[in-house]
């Protein structure tokens, strides 16, 4: 065979044969490989998944091989943070600094000053109004009471309002003044008189009639719309601002034979195994939302509600944990009504004297039942407490008890303008 025949030869031959689909094939080997690499990867997190959980076993088993170290460290708490003293009933308690101390401890700046006086001069409110009220005093003078406000900046005002006495004393109530801080109200005999901090006319001023004689504490209604007005064994809701049609701007409200029972939006009340964290309603009664432990003997004061928070003070008749000689135990309630905000408590004691008499083991400065009460809140953390001649305010979060004002007024009210 010729060389020349070969090539011809060779051609007519691979006709013959099926020609290969490059791209075909191409994509079937892709396909492949993905396979390949996919059942690597589930493999691979198959091996992890079980290291993980052998891991896990072992460390319920107390073993130490696992190579994971547990937390040594507590959780964070703020800045300032004071251990609890203990628990009563399962909350806990921060012990109040020792009466006679309240001068060295640390300030909280307020417009009220280191000492809050009455003011030497006051303008007319009428030609210089408030924005807000940061606190209101009463000037007693020939019978009567005549209100002076204090103002976010200091600023000190009169009004031209004069006051009956109340058959409990001075007409000033914890909760004179409404959440918006515009408003005051003052309990009187026979009715309530309000101002409006606001106002620059001679509508400033009024007087609102009841049907009971013996009115002795207000507390104002969230919106400030209107307020709840208590007597022993009878209790008002009275609005303010507009109102529905047919809707009565004096209205009778479930009553206590304490006064200060009556609070919105929450109020603590009932005493031992009793106490309850009750809800004003739109129908003018009250709902219970919980039944906190608490030990209480008395209540005293208004409670103060913030946020989750309602406040009030209590005196226990015993308690274990805190024991006194001459007088009980006082004790500011911070009870949540969230799981998640744990409640606290701040107990007043007595101060032992220094060098106590042979033979006697008597306190050097006893808190008298009624010298310590609930004034409000100086933010959502910090409730703010009269006790005996000071404002103390005490800071949920931390346990820290700072000094606010010394007193050298007979009482004072406080409004949201006292955080400046």
């Amino acid at each position: 065979m010729r060389r020349e025949e070969v090539r011809p030869l060779l051609d007519r031959a691979s006709d013959l044969l099926p020609e290969p689909d490059l791209t075909d094939t191409a994509w079937a080997g892709g396909l492949a490989i993905r396979r390949r690499r996919r059942r690597s990867t589930i493999v691979g997190l198959a091996v992890v998944l079980l290291v993980a959980v052998i891991a896990a076993v072992v460390a319920g088993l107390g073993g130490n091989n696992t190579g994971i170290v547990p937390p040594t460290t507590p959780p964070s708490t703020p800045s300032g943070f004071i251990p609890p003293a203990g628990q009563i009933f399962g909350v806990d308690y921060w012990m109040a600094p020792p009466a006679g101390s309240e001068r060295f401890l640390d300030r909280l700046e307020t417009p009220l000053g280191d000492a809050l006086q009455l003011p030497v001069s006051a303008g007319d409110l009428r030609e210089d109004p408030f924005d807000r009220v940061a606190a209101v005093v009463l000037s007693h003078r020939n019978g009567s009471f005549t209100p002076l406000l204090l103002d976010p900046t200091s600023r000190w005002a009169r009004v031209d309002l004069r006051l009956s006495a109340i058959r409990s004393g001075e007409p000033l109530s914890p909760g004179a003044i409404s959440p918006d801080g515009r408003l005051v109200a003052f309990p009187q005999p026979g009715g309530v008189a309000i101002i409006d901090a606001t106002d620059t006319t001679d509508a400033s001023t009024r007087r609102i009639a009841l049907p009971a004689e013996d009115i002795r504490s207000v507390a104002w209604l969230e919106n400030s719309d209107g307020l709840l007005v208590s007597g022993p064994g009878v209790a008002y809701r009275v609005l303010i601002g507009a109102f529905a049609v047919g809707e009565e701007p004096v209205a009778t409200v479930a009553a206590s034979n304490d006064p200060f029972d009556v609070a919105a939006p929450y109020r603590l009340d009932g005493t031992g195994n009793q106490v309850a964290l009750m809800r004003y309603e739109a129908n003018r009664t009250w709902t219970v939302d919980s039944n906190p432990r608490l030990p209480v003997g008395t209540w005293a004061g208004l409670t103060f509600t913030q946020g989750a928070i309602a406040a009030r003070m209590f005196i226990a008749d015993q308690l274990p944990q805190v024991p006194t000689v001459v007088s009980k135990p006082q004790v500011v309630a911070a009870i949540s009504r969230q799981l998640t905000l744990p409640s606290r408590l701040l107990v007043l004691g007595e101060t032992p004297a220094a060098t106590p008499t042979p033979g006697r083991n008597t306190p050097d400065r006893i808190r008298e039942p009624g010298c310590c009460f609930l004034l409000g809140w100086y933010d959502e953390q910090t409730a703010l407490l009269q006790v005996a001649g000071w404002v103390l305010a005490w800071d949920l979060q931390t346990g820290r008890v700072r000094r606010v004002t010394e007193l050298d007024v007979t009482g004072v009210a406080l409004g949201p303008g006292v955080r400046g």
